[in-house]
């Protein structure tokens, strides 16, 4: 259990890291009027990282009950 731990710790740092990143890029680029494309790929990076998280948490919170 503590090696799945340590595992999946530096995963979901890393995927809050890129996360928080993306969406500070996307408002970044929507405010300054970069081309749209720009700023749907951070969304679209931001959406992947929100949905990883999310089942990362079900998956290991299914393995404790």
């Amino acid at each position: 259990m503590t090696e799945n731990k340590e595992r999946t710790g530096g995963t979901r740092t890393l995927l809050w890291l890129v996360l928080v990143v993306s969406a500070a890029a996307n408002a970044v680029a929507s405010g300054t009027g970069v081309n749209v494309l720009v700023g749907a790929g951070f969304g679209i990076v931001t959406l992947a990282c929100a949905t990883a998280l999310v089942a990362q948490h079900y998956r290991h919170r299914a393995g404790r009950g």
